[in-house]
């Protein structure tokens, strides 16, 4: 049997007896990213359905087992088995949910990100395709230039002697030849 356990802030956990093996997977989402990590620790058997605090810390977990009471301590992403509760000014009891073996530990899928809308705050407007920015008389355009006739061959070798020279160079440094324009 799991559960599962919703600490806030987008961060749950998801709780797992498998034989003696109790799996802790804190799994932590946001927009665009999700994050878990399992941790086993040895209890044995549950004989209830597991409590779940909420302290100032992080959370203590109190399983029942045949081989006694068990706390898991989950302090950011570190989780710990300790004999008694630890001592502490408060803790909150947090609902926990059963949920099916199989989704345990796994995370939903991620959803795949909407194209962006453009966005206006008073003056100020922003697109993402292609991107640009107005603001006031200003405008910012990043993607591909707007289009400006290049010439058609950059000059690489003097003419004369066949030297390598730089496009802007007017003169050959090898042989001091006149390049053309």
């Amino acid at each position: 049997m799991a559960y599962v356990c919703e600490l806030g802030n987008g961060r749950s956990i998801y709780l797992d007896n498998q034989g003696t093996q109790t799996i802790v997977t804190l799994t932590s989402s946001g927009p665009g990213q999700q994050q878990q990590a399992s941790s086993s620790v040895q209890t044995g058997d549950w004989n209830s359905p597991p409590e779940v605090y909420r302290t100032s810390e992080g959370a203590v977990i109190k399983l029942q087992t045949a081989q006694g009471t068990h706390y898991v301590r989950v302090e950011g992403s570190s989780v710990r088995i300790t004999s008694e509760f630890p001592a502490s000014s408060s803790s909150q009891p947090l609902q926990t949910q059963q949920v099916a073996s199989s989704s345990a530990g796994t995370m939903p899928p991620m959803q795949p990100m909407q194209p962006m809308e453009p966005m206006t705050m008073g003056d100020m407007q922003m697109s993402m395709n292609p991107m640009q920015m107005r603001m006031g008389n200003m405008e910012l355009r990043m993607g591909s230039p707007p289009s400006i006739e290049k010439p058609s061959v950059a000059r690489q070798f003097c003419n004369q002697c066949g030297a390598s020279v730089k496009p802007d160079d007017r003169f050959c440094s090898s042989c001091g030849h006149r390049l053309s324009d």
